[in-house]
Parts: structure tokens; sequence; C-alpha cells
């Protein structure tokens, strides 16, 4: 059970991320997130929040081509790659890319870490 709702939650966000849903963002990044992005630099859960809300990240197309899980515990990780298009720091891209999250599950899960590569 506990894993469905992980997937559950990767699907939340997916929609979040395509919608530009800065509340539902919110709900699932924790406030401790660390994330590492493509071009390698840092970022931590205010700078997306602020990057959705200002336009600067605006995803156009997000289409899931696998999704693995991983639970251990409270703990659970999801190894997503797909197509994505849109606006990173203002300039237009579309890319094959893998996103891996690590959730933390305390009254639903919450992305605490996420690493995203260009593939």
């Amino acid at each position: 059970m506990i894993e469905a709702e992980l997937i559950t939650a990767e699907h939340r966000l997916q929609a979040a991320q395509r919608a530009g849903d800065v509340a539902e963002l919110d709900r699932l990044l924790d406030d401790r997130l660390i994330a590492i992005g493509p071009d390698g630099a840092r970022y931590r859960k205010q700078d997306d929040l602020d990057a959705y809300r200002s336009g600067a990240s605006v995803v156009g197309e997000l289409v899931e081509e696998s999704l693995e899980t991983l639970v251990v515990g409270s703990t659970g990780v999801t190894f997503f790659t797909g197509t994505v298009s849109g606006t990173f720091g203002g300039a237009p891209f579309s890319a094959r890319m893998r996103y891996t999250r690590t959730w933390a599950y305390e009254n639903g899960w919450r992305i605490v870490a996420a690493h995203i590569a260009v593939l």
C-alpha cells in the first residue's frame, strides 16, 4: 500500500509540474529539499517554487516512459525516465531526462532530495 501511495505522489508531482501548480508543489516538496539540476547546480525548495511562480520554469510537456520505485521503511525513491520540454531558467529546452527522487514518508510522501540528468 505504501508503494502505491508513492506512485500516486510521483504522478501528483508530474501533474503539478505540467500545470505549474505551486500550491501542490509546495505540499510535495519537503522544506529540507536539496536538488541537483541538469546543469549541476544545487537548488532548494524555495528556488523551485520561485522558478514556477515567476515563469522561469515552465513544463510544456512531460511524458513518462518508465517509472521504477524502491521503498525501504519510510524512505522511497522514484526513478523517472521521460521526455520533458518547456522553459528552464528562461531558456527553451527539450530533452530525454531521468529524475531520481528520494521521498520521506511523514504524514504522506514528500521529496527530500532529487537529481536530474539529461540522457
